[in-house]
């Protein structure tokens, strides 16, 4: 039987090849990394890392799994609170996306990335779609269309798809962003924390009525001046 010491030192190792592959397979990538990049990271020989994770690919599953789930659990509380109103749902799920990317920038590309290759893979082990379905956010949106029918005259996929958009993009491109733009990292994170506030009054702002003139709904015919 292990002890104490014997099962806390296998944890610690444990969790030292786990961030040192989150590290490495973020910057790298699933393919460009070798199981010798994390046991260099992990300040490991190669053995134990292959004692501990037989394969890169078991390794990576957990990592991937694992930062999946902390990217998008992160906001599974506010989306199924019933006392919030859905504008502060809407803050606070930006609120928080925000801080997490701005302390990992690389996070989002990442899991672009490596989804791509593998989509229902992941998708299906953390279940988010059904979490998303059934979460109180969406009974209240679905609330306010049947309240107001000219309120969001479009899938509610949409409204979702321009936050996550608005959100995550920026990080995405922030090498863009920063060279092209000469913006530096400072100043590019002072614009990410006035996103907090911007963004979700620009979804709040697809949230109101649509006043719709009747000249977008007919466009007007042209007429020709006679001189």
């Amino acid at each position: 039987m292990k002890g104490k010491n014997e099962i806390e030192n296998n944890v610690s190792t444990e969790d030292k090849i786990k961030e040192a592959a989150k590290k490495v397979f973020t910057q790298k990538g699933y393919a460009a990394t070798r199981t010798r990049d994390i046991a260099e990271a992990a300040g490991l020989n190669l053995a134990l890392l292959n004692y501990y994770f037989r394969s890169k690919e078991k390794l990576f599953d957990i990592i991937m799994l694992e930062t999946f789930q902390e990217f998008m659990q992160n906001v599974v509380s506010i989306i199924n609170a019933p006392e919030t109103t859905l504008q502060e749902k809407i803050e606070l799920m930006v609120s928080r996306y925000i801080d997490t990317l701005t302390l990992h920038p690389d996070l989002p590309l990442f899991i672009i990335t490596e989804l791509k290759a593998n989509p229902k893979k992941f998708m299906n082990k953390i279940g988010m779609k059904q979490v998303f379905a059934d979460s109180y956010l969406r009974k209240q949106i679905d609330e306010i269309r049947a309240k107001n029918k000219t309120t969001l005259p479009y899938p509610v996929h949409h409204l979702m798809l321009n936050m996550m958009s608005l959100i995550v993009f920026p990080f995405v491109a922030s090498p863009i962003i920063q060279n092209v733009g000469g913006i530096p990292s400072e100043q590019f994170n002072t614009l990410m924390q006035e996103r907090k506030k911007l963004i979700p009054m620009w979804i709040g702002a697809m949230l109101q009525p649509a006043m719709v003139s009747q000249e977008i709904k007919e466009p007007k015919k042209e007429v020709n001046k006679k001189k």
